[in-house]
């Protein structure tokens, strides 16, 4: 037996060869599938549409951007996407890795000049003397999933509870001297429109209510930047306070568990909370149809990548009401890959209200349909008050819990607005304007800002020449809703 015979066995070199055969064919099947398999165009998990094959052009090529767009594209759009990232949640889920501290995201900056404006001392008085039950949940007390387990997912989101009750919730990283700016800009609406009614509501999330003590340390308070805005409203702005009103129903279905926005009933405890401050009426639910779309698993799923989110689907449950006609009509953005606007349709009718399927996980797209466009309701209640929301995401719920206390009701998206904001309100008799965005978009300086420019500008239409606008600071809790099923109309919309 020579030495090299000592050194491999024969069994050893029987085995180095089938362990190459192996990975070569694993290899091989790979670079089929990869490389002759149909790419992926839509991502079910990560709520958008991947990316396209680059158009090509000389210049392009010349300078790199081609092949570098073209890598883009084939790592983006591999085959079976979807189902590659749930068996490596499932691999990841299996083995319990949870994200160290250093690595927790924070999904809030404050811009530096939020901390260089003065405080309003005219609305002292207002943020002093908010109700008596407001105060007594100044601090609030979580008797929900306070002493629940929990651990960090994906990008600092942390995860509460196990089996069919977990809950997904963002992290918040804003301070008690942020979010001066969106104050502002209520000031500024209400000093353009003095004979208006302006409210400004700052919606909390649902970190702020369900985020277990063990993970506090991992979050930011939310009560002392919504206090802020307070502060910083002129006298003539009404503050709608809905952070007691959500806390005393925080043991109720008021926040989505698998997704990032508040479900509908939440939003229902704030429209009965602004309808009391703008002096208008209300209905409870007895007046409202209920409707669910079972086995919903919304964004949180693809911002965690964790598959015990997907493994708890809840039912979205949301209110149609009754005994009042309502027609809705629309103006349609087009918007192009960086969500600008490229272009706007004409007015038409449609539904406010549509229908999902079970497990579809564009329920939330139920109000409107979408984000990319202006709403005008007009309801049977005829009592003169026109009132103009002014909101992100978060805001499509509200609408219509308000068609028993409003004439009319315009909805504009803080993102896609083209036309001239003063001529809009004078056209359109607008009496009440509401501020309604959850508190990271309300923090954002993109969000208030775009609500300023709208006062001033001619046409918002994008155009390739100009200057794109910078990135929204926070980016998770607003992403632009996609419909990624067919709805059909639930609700009866008079002609």
């Amino acid at each position: 037996m020579n030495a090299t015979s000592l050194r491999n066995p024969p069994h050893a070199m029987r085995f180095n060869k089938t362990y190459i055969v192996l990975f070569g064919l694993l290899f091989a099947a790979f670079a089929v599938v990869f490389n002759t398999f149909p790419r992926s165009t839509f991502s079910e998990l990560e709520k958008r549409e991947l990316a396209a094959f680059p158009e090509f052009t000389t210049e392009k090529l010349f300078d790199g951007s081609f092949t570098s767009e073209v890598s883009s594209w084939f790592s983006d759009s591999e085959p079976f996407r979807d189902r590659f990232m749930w068996l490596s949640m499932q691999v990841k889920d299996f083995i319990r890795l949870n994200t160290g501290e250093e690595q927790i995201t924070f999904h809030a900056a404050e811009p530096e000049e939020e901390t260089m404006e003065p405080e309003n001392p005219d609305n002292l008085e207002a943020l002093n003397n908010l109700d008596t039950i407001e105060d007594s949940t100044y601090n609030y007390e979580n008797h929900v999933t306070a002493d629940e387990n929990a651990k960090i997912a994906n990008a600092g989101i942390i995860i509460v509870g196990s089996g069919e009750n977990v809950r997904a919730l963002m992290a918040y990283g804003g301070t008690g001297k942020g979010c001066v700016g969106y104050a502002n800009a209520a000031n500024k609406y209400k000093e353009t429109f003095p004979q208006v009614n302006v409210y400004c509501m700052v919606i909390p999330t649902s970190v702020e209510y369900y985020c277990p003590e063990q993970m506090r340390k991992r979050t930011n308070p939310q009560r002392p930047t919504i206090d802020n805005v307070i502060r910083h409203l002129s006298p003539d702005v009404k503050p709608v306070d809905i952070y007691a009103t959500l806390g005393e129903h925080a043991d109720e279905d008021i926040y989505l568990r698998t997704d990032h926005h508040w479900a509908p009933l939440g939003a229902y405890y704030a429209a009965e909370k602004f309808a009391q401050v703008a002096g208008v009426p209300f209905r409870d639910l007895s007046s409202y149809d209920r409707r669910v779309v079972h086995g919903y698993v919304g964004s949180m799923y693809g911002y965690s990548k964790d598959i015990s989110v997907k493994k708890a689907p809840e039912d979205f449950v949301y209110y149609v009401p009754r005994d009042v006609t309502y027609t809705t009509t629309y103006i349609d953005y087009t918007i192009n890959e960086n969500y600008q606007v490229i272009g706007m349709g004409r007015p038409h009718k449609g539904v406010f209200f549509h229908k999902f399927r079970d497990g579809s996980g564009s329920a939330y797209c139920t109000f409107m349909g979408s984000d990319t466009r202006i709403t005008c309701v007009r309801t049977s209640t005829h009592n003169g008050r026109r009132l103009l929301i002014l909101k992100d995401s978060f805001g499509n719920a509200l609408p219509g819990y308000l068609f028993y206390s409003f004439e009319e009701i315009h909805v504009i998206d803080s993102r896609y607005f083209t036309k001239n904001m003063v001529d809009y309100v004078n056209e359109n008799q607008i009496t009440d304007i509401l501020f309604a965005n959850n508190i990271f978009k309300a923090y954002s300086s993109y969000t208030y800002s775009k609500y300023v420019k709208y006062l001033t500008q001619t046409n918002g239409i994008h155009r390739p020449q100009t200057i794109s606008q910078p990135a929204d600071s926070i980016p998770a809790p607003d992403a632009p809703a996609t419909v990624t099923a067919t709805p059909a109309p639930v609700d009866s919309v008079a002609h």
